[in-house]
């Protein structure tokens, strides 16, 4: 399997409220290149010192994002991972838990002709510590760098 997450990393966050802006953090911390934060409607804001943009079509042609880590609530999640899979994100990791069944069906059959991997929803995330890079929610004091990722 290849790596999903390295050093080149740029990590957009969509859903920027309470638990996204902790995990930023927690990941800035780590060494992951966090670039910002998609809530619509808070474009331009900066909050916790993370630029705000309302799009992650925006955030991949500002920041150059190839990650996104979703922390919307379950009714919006499916769209959260269509919007990033619509703006060529890679790959899309999903810490939302219970995401409608059937909003998954519509994301799976989206996603058949698209080119980027999903992880989740309902997962942790994924770390990689070889290279200092994390998009999710596991602590980051029991992991040592080695040729491992997990997810």
């Amino acid at each position: 399997m290849a790596v999903l997450m390295d050093s080149n990393s740029r990590v957009v966050i969509q859903g920027f409220g309470a638990a996204g802006q902790r995990e930023a953090k927690t990941s800035k911390a780590y060494g992951t290149q966090v670039v910002c934060g998609v809530t619509p409607g808070r474009g331009g804001q900066d909050i916790e010192g993370f630029p705000m943009r309302n799009t992650v079509r925006e955030a991949v042609a500002e920041f150059g994002a190839n990650v996104s880590l979703i922390f919307v609530p379950a009714p919006g999640a499916a769209d959260a991972i269509l919007e990033a899979a619509d703006a060529g994100i890679p790959v899309i990791i999903c810490i939302t838990e219970g995401v409608p069944v059937l909003d998954m069906v519509r994301v799976k059959r989206a996603l058949s002709t698209k080119k980027s991997i999903l992880i989740g929803p309902n997962c942790p995330g994924v770390i990689s510590p070889m290279y200092n890079s994390r998009a999710g929610i596991m602590p980051v004091d029991v992991y040592l760098p080695g040729n491992v990722g997990v997810i």
